[in-house]
């Protein structure tokens, strides 16, 4: 019962990181920040629901598989948001920049 809650923790935490997520792409204003929001929050809401089916399938093949699912894209998520970052820097994108003339202040 312990393992059943705590899969239900972890499958509804990541569920919220991946709203968050989500509203990251909307609010933020440039393609580098939303490229941040996503990076980040696409790697961890993975790995909380993947701890999380992994605790529902227990100890099996499955929860193997599911391992070995994580794993993949632990490292391509961010090989990926990286490759595109880089992309669009060749490409000529540029970040949309503070023109306020206090970029560095607090």
């Amino acid at each position: 019962m312990i393992i059943d809650a705590l899969s239900w923790i972890f499958l509804v935490a990541g569920g919220l990181v991946g709203i968050i997520g989500a509203i990251g792409i909307h609010r933020f204003p440039d393609f580098y920040s939303r490229q941040h929001a996503t990076g980040i929050t696409d790697t961890l809401c993975a790995m909380l629901i993947l701890l999380g089916l992994g605790l529902q399938a227990g100890l099996s093949l499955a929860a193997f598989k599911i391992g070995l699912i994580f794993l993949f894209l632990f490292f391509t998520s961010p090989t990926a948001t990286h490759a595109l970052a880089n992309a669009a820097m060749h490409g000529g994108l540029k970040p949309k920049l503070d023109n306020n003339g206090d970029e560095g202040k607090s």
